[in-house]
């Protein structure tokens, strides 16, 4: 079962676009989508990423940041972000002690414990900052590897939500 903090916000290493170590109040934008990834080797959190940049525009227009996180020490999160060419922040937690707190589930038991490759499953939230406290507003469970919201989904979801303010 998935549970998320009331507590939002979040200080990580930064191997990608902006301020490192990263903190979710350093972000200036109305919304920030997260994404947890499985693991640096993982193709299809390569295929997500790649997508999510090659419509970055489309994020930028909804006013908000992409935020990527990988179960990867900080060096590994930069080489990422090079290879993919990332105009946002990919985050280090190598002891994954952020996507635990933000409930990103993981299969198998122990072994899956073991082998983020193996166990972690990816998940997706969204942040709405024009609060005085953030917000969590969307989130999305993979119950398996290739189970995520595609970019199309990820921008729909924030159009509807930049209308809604309570």
């Amino acid at each position: 079962m998935q549970s998320t903090p009331t507590d939002l916000s979040f200080e990580l290493p930064n191997g990608g676009s902006g301020p490192d170590p990263l903190q979710l109040d350093q972000i200036d934008a109305d919304f920030v989508v997260m994404l947890f990834h499985r693991d640096y080797h993982c193709s299809n959190c390569q295929e997500q990423v790649r997508g999510v940049a090659a419509r970055y525009d489309g994020f930028r227009d909804r006013n908000a940041v992409v935020v990527s996180i990988l179960p990867e020490p900080k060096e590994r999160a930069a080489e990422w972000a090079a290879t993919y060419d990332l105009p946002f922040p990919v985050l280090a937690d190598p002891d994954s002690t952020m996507a635990d707190r933000f409930g990103q589930p993981v299969r198998f038991g122990f072994l899956g414990e073991l082998h983020d490759l193996i166990g972690r499953m990816p998940l997706a939230l969204i942040v709405d900052q024009r609060y005085d406290e953030p917000r969590l507003i969307y989130s999305y469970v993979g119950d398996g590897p290739s189970d995520r919201p595609t970019v199309e989904s990820l921008l729909l979801e924030l159009e509807r939500n930049r209308s809604n303010t309570d």
